[in-house]
């Protein structure tokens, strides 16, 4: 299976039903996508190059650009154009790139050329305008057949999100994201007049995988070009949406916008949501601001195809109202692996840990790309959590993010988790900092309520009284706001790096 396949069944279908619909409003039925993705390969090969790159917002551009390119036989690498002119410029060095921009970005990447004087240049034939790109392809007549995409053709170069000075590339195949799509969704399954509302960049895993599981249950795909909270709902009024996909900053925002009134969205059935670490305050307070919609907890990564385990709507309705303190934890959980997939946690010495004890995350399954370890396709995941007796995953945090204070490995989410439960606190960051004597301390970064009356010895307090000394923060620092990417993302070298500062 591959993408142009995908698209093919889609078609099968109904050609004349919506497939896309635009920030702007415009659309294209499943049948025009697919003409123009034809269209686009023919005009890729005429410019030359080896890869595309999309380095742009949401649009229409992005799905013709996306099976154009598959079609083509050349992947695809969209770009986060919030990237220094370093980091892009050290991507488009890296490979023969035609790409797609518009506006600003466009202009950016032209002034960016004329300075890259020791590498090939893109020249004006190979930096494309957008939206003229597909506007010109409606005329064009579809070029000579292309030779039947190999499975195992790259597909998707996806590049990390350039919290440091050289983001690396993902590699996944055509029989990766086949692999997710046909495991995870039923074909032509929609109801008619289903839609899903993507908000979510295109230079992440979610944005693809979104749109290609959308199109082949047969589900019309709205996009927004940029995410704002009222823009949000009215858009879910508007398009009449039934499903969407959001992360954790994006709700937490959707529901400080509705304040204490249930949200008015009749057509909404589901909201999906991932990418990031939940506070529970927040899924608390949008499972009663959304009452009759369906929520559902993905954790995934780029390299595994998007999502490895979900957290059902069924699972959120048992959390919130259950006495059971195991059976509440869970709404705080990553929920059970897919059908397909295999989830392992294991200990430094390679076992496996037994319910309830933390360690290092491995996946396999026909969906998972990326670097293995041994021969018996385990991949590690470089998170780290842990199982509960009814085989809930919880993520505790990046392998990486580990607080190692006198020998003793400390999980920031934990921490996190206990000061998040004072209602003066709205969003919280662990971090460990340097320490001659414990080789590390903890630090907090808290957010607070608007309003509220609370110190930092208040919250260090609050803290003691459920976490044993060694995980109490040794320093609470109070932020206006905390740094995050426009996935979700938490920046926690910023936010160490800000702790430095406010500290000195």
């Amino acid at each position: 299976m591959h993408l142009e396949l995908l698209l093919g069944m889609a078609v099968s279908l109904d050609e004349d039903r919506v497939a896309v619909t635009g920030p702007d409003g415009d659309s294209l039925t499943t049948g025009e996508l697919q003409s123009l993705a034809w269209n686009a390969a023919a005009a890729f090969r005429e410019r030359g190059g080896t890869h595309v790159a999309f380095c742009d917002t949401n649009g229409l551009a992005y799905p013709v650009a996306l099976f154009g390119a598959a079609i083509a036989h050349m992947p695809f690498v969209p770009l986060n154009y919030r990237l220094s002119d370093e980091q892009l410029s050290q991507i488009l060095d890296d490979q023969d790139f035609v790409v797609l921009a518009s506006g600003e970005v466009r202009g950016r990447l032209q002034r960016m050329d004329v300075q890259r004087l020791d590498v090939q240049r893109l020249d004006e034939k190979r930096i494309l305008d957008s939206e003229e790109f597909v506007a010109n392809l409606a005329g064009v007549t579809e070029g000579p057949p292309f030779p039947e995409i190999d499975p195992e053709e790259v597909a998707l170069l996806l590049y990390t999100s350039g919290t440091t000075a050289a983001p690396k590339a993902a590699i996944l195949r055509h029989r990766h994201l086949a692999a997710y799509v046909i495991g995870t969704v039923e074909f032509g399954a929609a109801a008619p007049g289903d839609a899903a509302l993507l908000s979510v960049p295109p230079y992440h895993v979610a944005g693809v995988m979104n749109l290609l599981s959308n199109l082949y249950s047969g589900r019309r795909v709205v996009y927004l070009d940029a995410f704002d909270p009222q823009r949000w709902l009215d858009t879910v009024r508007k398009e009449s949406i039934t499903h969407a996909m959001v992360v954790p900053t994006m709700l937490a925002r959707i529901v400080s916008v509705l304040g204490d009134a249930t949200a008015d969205t009749p057509s909404l059935r589901t909201i999906s949501y991932g990418g990031g670490k939940m506070p529970a305050s927040v899924i608390e307070k949008a499972l009663r601001l959304f009452p009759s919609v369906e929520f559902a907890n993905a954790y995934g990564l780029t390299e595994t195809s998007s999502t490895i385990s979900v957290l059902g709507p069924e699972e959120h309705r048992l959390a919130l109202h259950s006495d059971d303190p195991v059976v509440r934890a869970r709404l705080g959980s990553a929920g059970l692996p897919l059908p397909g997939v295999e989830i392992e946690v294991r200990d430094v010495d390679g076992g496996v840990c037994a319910a309830g004890e933390a360690g290092d995350i491995f996946v396999r399954g026909e969906q998972v790309a990326g670097e293995y370890v041994g021969d018996e396709g385990w991949f590690s995941t470089r998170d780290r959590g842990y199982f509960d007796e009814g085989g809930y995953l919880f993520i505790e945090g990046r392998a990486d993010d580990t607080i190692i204070r006198g020998g003793e490995n400390i999980a920031p989410a934990e921490i996190e988790d206990v000061l998040l439960k004072n209602d003066q606190v709205t969003d919280c960051a662990v971090v460990g900092i340097e320490d001659e004597e414990w080789g590390q301390r903890i630090a907090a970064a808290v957010v607070l309520a608007e309003g509220a009356q609370t110190t930092a010895e208040d919250l260090r307090s609050f803290a003691r009284l459920h976490l044993r000394g060694s995980k109490t923060p040794d320093v609470i620092v109070v932020l206006d706001d905390l740094p995050y990417t426009d996935t979700g993302k938490l920046l926690r070298r910023a936010v160490r790096d800000r702790l430095k500062i406010e500290g000195s």
